[in-house]
């Protein structure tokens, strides 16, 4: 089916099929651009750059099911190909660009198909909560380090803005968070996880908060310091000792908790927990209208 281009008000176009029906808005944010030969392709820096090597290391945990995916995974849901590339080695590629080079991700379904040669593996046997699985690479958790979502693809610029942060704590959010969920009905916005901040410090988190309070959504990319890194692990094991199988923020059990369970026991305990703000420049790939989207953003 012929598609075309037609370039409307703030959006930078909207694509039409040969009988003049809406298929895609373009919004501003996205990573595309619209060429001369009215083919929608992926925005890509092909300029060298030189960057400093990073001490800083990335834990990305990828070891959940996708079950949003239904029947159609037969492998991890970062392998998923977008315009090219999976959705790891975009992730692994972008970290690289900005000089960090440890790179570990946590595997456990499909563990066998993860087997990209630059970065490092630990195994969660029995994967059931993100905060879980980021905490079987407890031990790298020896200095400042990044935590990221497997599912999330993200531009250089994001990192690049984290890494300049100073804070123990410090959380991507996304203060143009809403515009991502026009059109999203299988995954609604009710199920974001949104932020309260007050005085440039984040005091809630969670999926538990209305559109109409939140300040952003929390896109699922963290920085811990060396110190930071050290409160984690004492937060997280003193809360496993006296909480194991019990309710824990918002997951019916400590075991099933997200990481956004465990920020907001730090916030609870005094601890400064600070945003590092952006204005979109993500996309996340939770469901199939998900990967449709990405698909014709990355489009070759």
């Amino acid at each position: 089916m012929k598609k075309k281009v037609k370039k409307f008000g703030n959006s930078i176009g909207i694509i039409f099929d040969s009988d003049d029906k809406e298929i895609y808005n373009i919004e501003q944010d996205d990573f595309v651009e619209v060429e001369i030969n009215n083919v929608v392709k992926h925005k890509e820096d092909k300029k060298a750059e030189k960057v400093l090597d990073v001490k800083t290391k990335v834990i990305i945990t990828a070891a959940g099911k996708g079950s949003r995916l239904g029947g159609l995974l037969v492998e991890p849901k970062c392998l998923l190909d977008i315009g090219g590339k999976t959705i790891l080695r975009r992730a692994i590629d972008t970290f690289k660009a900005c000089g960090v080079k440890d790179i570990v991700v946590v595997k456990g379904h499909f563990k066998d198909k993860l087997n990209y040669s630059d970065v490092r593996y630990y195994e969660d046997m029995d994967p059931q909560g993100i905060l879980s699985s980021l905490m079987v690479a407890e031990k790298e958790m020896d200095g400042e380090f990044i935590f990221t979502y497997s599912d999330i693809v993200f531009k250089k610029e994001i990192v690049e803005k984290l890494l300049q942060s100073k804070a123990d704590f410090a959380l991507v959010i996304d203060t143009e968070w809403i515009s991502h969920y026009a059109g999203r009905t299988d995954h609604p916005i009710a199920e974001a996880e949104n932020v309260i901040i007050e005085g440039d410090k984040i005091v809630k988190i969670g999926k538990n908060l209305s559109a109409e309070e939140s300040h952003g959504e929390f896109i699922g990319m963290a920085k811990f310091s060396a110190k930071g890194a050290k409160i984690l692990k004492e937060v997280y094991n003193s809360s496993k000792k006296h909480l194991s199988g019990k309710l824990f923020h918002e997951a019916r059990e400590f075991e099933k908790a997200y990481l956004t369970d465990i920020i907001q026991e730090l916030i609870n305990r005094g601890h400064t927990i600070t945003p590092v703000y952006i204005k979109g420049g993500w996309h996340e790939l939770d469901t199939l209208q998900d990967l449709g989207r990405l698909s014709l953003m990355f489009r070759l």
